[in-house]
């Protein structure tokens, strides 16, 4: 375990590597100059040329990619043309509502997903099988821009039930906070959620027609006991890989979430800095979302062998 936990510890140097310099260079493909976007169409060619050499975008891209590779040597992603603030501390404030949003929309997701997706195998052939597969092969189609806005045309602009942008505030409340955090949450979650179904659904059939659950049947064992502890546990390697997929991408996904409803998270973050062409801020946050997104990965391989001791990680994750 501790080898191969190494091992794979390693293989995210080149991966980040291979993150730093595409960011790097799509960064300097975007149209628009930072200097002249943060001074505005007003300021003066010295001053946009003042501002572009305080800035270090004077430079050669290759001085430029270098100096970037000296700080994050020392730890250090730079500091935001328009924040003027160090990008790890943009990051340190804005992670916090994006793990906020993507544990709030997996609980939903996991609890809606699983759930119906053991109803369908169990009840296989049935309404609710089929009712409970095209509610996922729908949810897993819908654009989440598309949903994003008909939540919010319907619950906010129609009913007036919810409000459609910020974040809340609990010195309001935590009504007032919880209610700002339903339609992100519910959009954000329902791609995974119906995923969380299909996969379900597809590994407890496999499970339920094994040999030892006909045993436990024979003997009287109760459906649900059948269900949740022999079914389920067994059927859980593969909803384990799904959710670590699926986190990782409400993480690095949630832009199109965030900016629909103002979540001042990563996302809006991200988005915000494109706009402002503040290139530093989107190199050092998508490099700190591509780690979370292969420590993540790697702790669902770990997880693997806590739930199955029979996966062998050493040899790609087959059975001894």
């Amino acid at each position: 375990m501790i080898r191969y936990t190494l091992r794979r510890l390693l293989d995210v140097i080149p991966t980040l590597l291979l993150v730093i310099v595409i960011v790097f260079i799509i960064t300097r493909l975007i149209p628009g100059d930072p200097a002249s976007t943060m001074l505005g169409p007003q300021a003066s060619v010295e001053e946009v040329a003042k501002l572009r050499e305080s800035l270090g975008l004077d430079k050669s891209l290759i001085s430029q990619f270098w100096d970037y590779m000296n700080g994050l040597f020392h730890f250090d992603l730079g500091t935001s043309f328009t924040y003027r603030k160090p990008v790890m501390e943009l990051i340190i404030e804005r992670l916090p509502n994006t793990l906020i949003l993507a544990a709030m929309s997996l609980i939903i997701a996991l609890v809606l997903g699983v759930s119906s997706g053991i109803i369908s195998a169990v009840k296989k052939d049935t309404f609710f099988d089929y009712f409970f597969t095209v509610i996922s092969l729908v949810g897993v189609s819908i654009p989440v821009f598309w949903l994003g806005l008909m939540l919010v045309l319907l619950f906010s602009v129609t009913l007036g039930w919810l409000p459609a942008t910020g974040m809340g505030n609990m010195k309001n409340g935590f009504c007032d906070y919880f209610s700002h955090l339903i339609l992100p949450s519910l959009t954000l979650a329902t791609i995974p959620m119906a995923n969380f179904s299909r996969i379900t659904r597809s590994s407890m059939l496999e499970v339920i027609n094994q040999n030892y659950i006909k045993t436990a049947r024979a003997k009287g064992v109760g459906s649900f006991s059948i269900v949740m502890k022999h079914g389920l546990k067994n059927a859980a390697t593969p909803i384990l890989t799904v959710l670590g997929m699926q986190l990782s991408s409400m993480l690095s996904g949630a832009v199109l979430t965030e900016t629909i409803y103002s979540w001042p998270g990563m996302g809006r973050l991200i988005v915000d800095a494109i706009n402002k062409r503040d290139f530093i801020v989107v190199q050092g946050t998508v490099l700190f979302l591509a780690l979370m997104y292969v420590l993540i990965n790697l702790l669902v391989d770990i997880l693997y062998k806590v739930v199955n001791p029979r996966v062998s990680l050493e040899n790609g994750g087959t059975k001894k």
